[in-house]
């Protein structure tokens, strides 16, 4: 099933998407820890990254501190999966979930169609993906976990 939505979702003024900056693994960490997902080891997050597809993130350009973050591998032809899908706590952090959601759900779809796709993330972003169009816990499947 293809995503397209038509929620109109604007990020407050002083944020920005970035496809191109890729984040430290530190300040990734950072962010991870805050929404309460667990941290990686700096190498092994740096490697990951490497071999991802693409990610997003969303920033501040007064700071440029990290505010949100997705990344997603796929093989391109059946399956797309996003990982440490995370956005600061706070008053935006389910705006930040959903535009993370909706930018990368586009990208998919424009890019690899067809694909299914899976996420992994905090249970903070659960409101968000449920708008977003995910099923949540299918016939009682709780977790999966790939450890880097």
């Amino acid at each position: 099933m293809q995503y397209f939505s038509t929620k109109k979702l604007i990020l407050p003024e002083g944020y920005f998407i970035n496809s191109s900056q890729v984040p430290t693994a530190k300040d990734l960490n950072r962010l991870l820890l805050n929404c309460g997902c667990e941290s990686f080891p700096m190498k092994k997050l740096s490697l990951a990254m490497k071999n991802s597809n693409f990610f997003f993130t969303i920033q501040n350009e007064s700071n440029n501190k990290l505010y949100g973050f997705v990344r997603v591998t796929s093989d391109k032809g059946l399956n797309a999966n996003l990982w440490n899908l995370s956005a600061e706590q706070g008053n935006n952090q389910n705006l930040f979930y959903s535009v993370l959601l909706k930018v990368t759900l586009e990208k998919i779809n424009r890019e690899m169609p067809g694909c299914s796709i899976s996420v992994q993330a905090p249970i903070s972003s659960f409101n968000s993906l449920e708008e977003s169009g995910f099923i949540l816990d299918p016939n009682g499947i709780r977790v999966m976990s790939y450890k880097l």
